[in-house]
């Protein structure tokens, strides 16, 4: 989509990322760096985010199957309505670049923006559909009070339509961003289109 938003300070344009601390040399990184950045993601090896993570590469490896599996396992919550939450998780977490590729990610599977631009504007009203309501709802409330989650909030989303295995998929989704976004967020930042990196 070309349909470019900002609002509050999120965006669904393609944003850079620069680490804070030095990241592995490809031209100086072991065989099992290399094999595990391959095995993370096709743009591992160009990614400040996945080359600095290296300096631990099987942490790096198992963090890289948990993150595929919940995001690209078959069956279960569709991909897009996974895209949705994580989008909702990274915008209240504060997480500009997370809430960015998720945002893309969700309009390349659902051929549409319009909830972006409401999760962008509001997260906990967003959602164009009674489903969608529930999921950001419960994204933004797990996200939020993780603490407070009984189980009506289960059952909210059961009457919007989700199954079980549904509704885990979609608490693992939530889960892994509280993750993902913290380690965004304290080991460097984004890089807007036409920003200047600073060295």
């Amino acid at each position: 989509m070309t349909d470019f938003i900002r609002s509050n300070g999120f965006t669904n344009e393609s944003l850079g990322w620069r680490a804070w601390l030095d990241v592995v040399n490809l031209d100086q990184a072991t065989g099992e760096q290399i094999a595990v950045l391959e095995e993370s993601h096709p743009k591992a090896k160009e990614s400040d985010y996945y080359r600095f993570l290296v300096h631990q590469p099987e942490i790096l490896r198992q963090r890289s199957a948990a993150f595929n599996a919940i995001m690209y396992a078959p069956g279960g919550l569709p991909r897009a309505e996974r895209e949705l939450s994580t989008t909702v998780v990274s915008r209240i977490n504060g997480c500009v670049y997370c809430a960015s590729v998720h945002a893309q990610r969700f309009e390349q599977l659902a051929k549409r923006n319009d909830v972006i631009r409401q999760v962008f504007d509001d997260p906990h009203s967003a959602g164009t559909t009674s489903r969608e309501q529930a999921i950001a709802r419960f994204s933004a409330a797990l996200t939020e009070h993780p603490d407070n989650i009984e189980a009506s909030h289960l059952r909210a989303l059961r009457e919007a339509g989700l199954s079980d295995a549904e509704i885990l998929d979609l608490i693992h989704s939530i889960a892994i961003f509280a993750w993902a976004n913290r380690l965004m967020l304290n080991l460097g930042e984004p890089v807007f289109p036409g920003q200047t990196p600073v060295a």
